[in-house]
């Protein structure tokens, strides 16, 4: 009786019943408040970019620029920098124009995600997908950022976009795009500002297999602040309902999920034109995937199995991240600068 005890308790444990609750992206957190580049005369300077969530892509660069450009080789999460993708039927330039995201100060809440699209008047469907500017990395070393948006790696067990240490006891302080350790998702809620608009929202997240999953929160046609929920429908609360299976607990790598994006429907029949809306977080309900124990034998410190896979992540996650802002980096650099012709000179006398 008493094996047959340890064995469901270790079962237990295996698929996580012990639910939690993590803010999964907090868009508070994402203003701009580092790298404000050289002011035109008569203007003030406007920082560019997140201190937290600054990312580096100088280092995989290559030989071909210059240190100076791979100085300024920088971009971050700050929401300013945030993509707006219409359904490929409904991008035309003028609204590509007018498809943007910036930050909003809300007197709530302060700084938030606020968001323009222009969808067609014409009666067909469309749709916006609303993403960061990268693929948030899960395994990105947690580090000190100066003011000029270098990044020193220190020995937090966290990585940098699960948040900083949040308690005495190193749990983190969720919100910059990454859970870990997440089992089964219960549930998802965003806190969202609505106009009255018939448009529907969903939520986008990403698995640690790299699997992408939309959930419909609900649609937009209130006023104010709000909650929208996702329940899971398959999500068994009932123990005696539950495939139970022993799993080894080393070395197998954490689980994780995260943020990868809002997607805005409109229907054919509802009205098009610009669409305003606002974003404070997004929050998750999960069951753990692993119980926190302390084991008689440190498995990790002794055979590095789970450090060397993360390590290759690491170097995976960045070069992917790196050649598409190299990019970027490059057709901004093409990019006219110029927005009027220079005067012709006069000849003498005042004529052309």
């Amino acid at each position: 009786m008493k094996r047959i005890f340890i064995l469901l308790t270790i079962a237990l444990a295996a698929v996580g019943l012990f639910a939690e609750e993590a803010v999964l992206i907090d868009f508070t957190k994402l203003g701009a408040d580092i790298l404000a580049p050289q002011p035109e005369e008569g203007q003030e300077p406007q920082n560019t970019q997140n201190r937290a969530t600054v990312m580096d892509y100088g280092a995989v660069a290559g030989g071909s620029f210059t240190d100076e450009q791979k100085q300024i080789m920088k971009t971050s999460l700050a929401l300013r920098n945030w993509n707006i993708t219409l359904a490929s039927s409904s991008r035309t330039v003028n609204r590509e124009v007018l498809t943007y995201a910036d930050e909003a100060q809300s007197k709530q809440y302060g700084t938030v995600l606020g968001v323009r699209v222009n969808f067609p008047t014409e009666p067909w469907n469309s749709w916006a997908l609303i993403k960061p500017p990268f693929e948030i990395p899960a395994f990105e070393p947690a580090g000190e950022v100066d003011d000029d948006g270098n990044v020193t790696a220190n020995d937090s067990r966290l990585s940098r976009f699960e948040g900083p240490d949040g308690d005495e006891d190193g749990r983190p302080d969720y919100g910059l795009g990454v859970v870990k350790n997440v089992g089964t998702v219960k549930s998802i809620a965003v806190n969202v500002y609505g106009l009255q608009f018939p448009h529907s929202l969903s939520v986008i997240i990403i698995d640690s297999e790299g699997n992408e999953k939309t959930m419909h929160m609900g649609y937009l046609n209130f006023d104010g602040w709000a909650e929208l929920y996702w329940q899971n429908p398959a999500y068994v609360s009932q123990v005696r309902n539950r495939e139970l299976r022993l799993y080894p607990l080393y070395p197998t790598t954490t689980p994780f999920v995260k943020f990868g994006g809002f997607l805005i429907k409109r229907d054919a029949d509802k009205i098009g034109g610009d669409f305003v809306g606002y974003f404070r977080d997004v929050k998750i309900i999960y069951d753990k995937a692993v119980l926190d124990t302390e084991p008689d034998i440190d498995n990790e410190g002794l055979w590095h199995i789970i450090q060397d896979r993360e390590t290759a992540k690491k170097k995976w996650e960045m070069s992917r991240f790196g050649q598409q802002q190299i990019l970027r980096y490059l057709e901004q650099q093409k990019q006219a600068t110029e927005n009027s012709f220079t005067p012709s000179p006069t000849t003498e006398g005042g004529q052309n």
